[in-house]
């Protein structure tokens, strides 16, 4: 399924009719590319993620030129690590001198590129990348998955799987191996304030087998559905590689270049999907925006902490979520496979500079006042700011999540708060929703936006609601008074003896109900790798 490439330009434009739609792909970059993570003095402690107006602007004007298909030098970004890591490779690679993108650095780097074609191409092999390529496998297509990472050594903040997420992973044969890892279940996600629970949400209202939230690495998950992805002899992992430039014939896009410690190549397509997160490189090289809104104004410090205890009680054992309301700083806490404690500490946006200038032991103390249970554990293993990363929140939607040639879909097209935990739930549905309309139109042989926008159409009230539902969310977290802490508990309380709360909770747990793996479009004697 692929060859040596003997010459490539800088500009990569092909001739074709219609017909030829079926025979080009293209290849993404998962890893968050795009971001511009800049590593922080003592006011800016941890990884803050930002992507940078300027390469925004520069990845617009190459998509705009008319599908110059050369990379975009300084729209990087790296994994989430904290403050203090390889700040000179992560600058060198921002520059464009640590890294080359196919016919960029010259014709002895472009000599011993491999060129790739696959049906679809997959950008991004996270929750919703790589349960797409599965779906698509197993419809037939041949998948092309283009990963900036390798072997998922990146840390994930995601670890939370709503039900809606279970099920679906479940109906595609995933969900057991990836338990079988490692995974705590938490029945409870409750609202903390001064030992009293202000809100508590039972998940074990909703229908068995799927009336939990799963706490699960997310690598577990990922390296689940790899597994299942490569038994099919039409599956191309191409791991180590970073997507530098769309490439185009016509006006449409037709796959990407891509280089990386995997080696250079190009991979052609029918489609190409983004999938390669909030910061999307493939959105910023197609020329579509953001769309950033700073609907929630605020940070999130997220570290975790090694709690024995936790480990101890086993993985059955009963636990919740929970949110510690500490001032205007509510805390997110729950138990992190084996035996670790994910800790989140919301601040208003920009304001950890403020609280990190008083240095590490003043941060150490607001942590553990705003959750006590853990401020022994908070004192004991937090020794620098190195051991805490902030996060940027931010909610977005891409003005449109098509092009002629691409989807957009996961954090790519919309991006949403950390609060609820509904980011992988998104992600999976999105896959699942696409899934149908790619097979359908590789075999109409029309990649048009025209076509490929019933994505959105379908989808777009579903991701508003979700926006609306999170905007609720962070004002019940957020909101102080004699309300807050006194009248809403009791509303809450008669809430859920109505059927009101039902409905709200099912909303949350699973979103719309109706979303379904179109198992009918499977290819039973789809082939599969010969064990070897």
């Amino acid at each position: 399924m692929h060859r040596p490439q003997t010459e490539r330009n800088e500009r990569i434009e092909r001739t074709g009719d219609a017909g030829q739609i079926g025979r080009y792909e293209r290849t993404g970059d998962a890893g968050q590319i795009g971001r511009n993570e800049r590593t922080g003095d003592a006011g800016q402690i941890g990884r803050y993620e930002q992507a940078t107006d300027a390469d925004t602007q520069q990845a617009g004007r190459n998509a705009r030129a008319g599908g110059n298909a050369q990379a975009v030098g300084n729209a990087h970004t790296g994994p989430n690590t904290p403050a203090g890591g390889n700040a000179e490779t992560e600058r060198a690679e921002q520059t464009g001198t640590a890294r080359t993108a196919l016919g960029v650095a010259g014709p002895e780097r472009a000599a011993a590129a491999e060129e790739f074609t696959a049906d679809i191409c997959v950008v991004g092999a996270g929750p919703a990348g790589l349960v797409l390529a599965l779906l698509l496998l197993k419809s037939g297509l041949r998948v092309a998955v283009v990963e900036r990472a390798r072997a998922h050594q990146r840390e994930f903040r995601g670890e939370i799987l709503q039900p809606g997420a279970l099920k679906l992973l479940d109906r595609l044969g995933v969900l057991a191996g990836a338990r079988a890892r490692g995974a705590h279940e938490h029945t409870h996600f409750r609202l903390v304030e001064g030992g009293r629970a202000l809100l508590d949400i039972d998940y074990r209202a909703l229908p068995a087998p799927y009336d939990y939230l799963l706490s699960i690495p997310q690598a577990h998950v990922l390296d689940e559905l790899l597994l299942h992805c490569r038994t099919y002899e039409g599956f191309s992992y191409l791991d180590g590689r970073r997507v530098g430039a769309l490439l185009r014939e016509g006006g449409r896009i037709t796959g990407v270049a891509a280089d990386g410690p995997g080696g250079a190549c190009t991979v052609r397509a029918h489609v190409v999907v983004g999938a390669d997160g909030r910061f999307s490189k493939v959105r910023r090289l197609a020329g579509i925006e953001a769309g950033r809104s700073e609907a929630f104004d605020l940070d999130v410090l997220w570290f975790k902490l090694t709690d024995d205890r936790s480990g101890a009680r086993g993985p059955d054992a009963a636990r919740d979520v929970r949110v510690f309301r500490a001032g205007k700083s509510p805390v997110l806490v729950y138990d992190s496979w084996p035996d670790r404690v994910q800790i989140g500490w919301t601040l208003p946006h920009k304001g950890f500079k403020d609280v990190a200038a008083r240095g590490i032991e003043h941060v150490k103390e607001q942590l553990a006042l705003a959750v006590p249970p853990y401020a022994e554990l908070i004192r004991e293993q937090i020794g620098s700011m190195r051991d805490l990363s902030l996060l940027d929140v931010f909610s977005g939607r891409a003005e449109r999540w098509t092009d002629d040639g691409l989807v957009l879909i996961g954090d790519a097209a919309h991006t949403h708060s950390p609060i609820g935990a509904q980011g992988i739930n998104l992600a999976v549905q999105d896959a699942v929703l696409l899934h149908p309309l790619l097979v359908a139109s590789h075999r109409a042989g029309d990649a048009s936006a025209a076509f490929l926008s019933a994505f959105e159409r379908t989808r777009s009230a579903d991701i508003e609601q979700v926006m609306r539902l999170q905007r609720v969310q962070s004002r019940a977290m957020l909101s102080h008074g004699t309300f807050a802490t006194r009248v809403r508990p009791k509303l809450a309380a008669l809430l859920r003896r109505t059927p009101v709360y039902r409905k709200v909770l099912d909303r949350i747990a699973f979103g719309n109900p109706s979303v379904r793996i179109a198992e009918e479009i499977f290819v039973p004697d789809v082939s599969e790798r010969r064990n070897r």
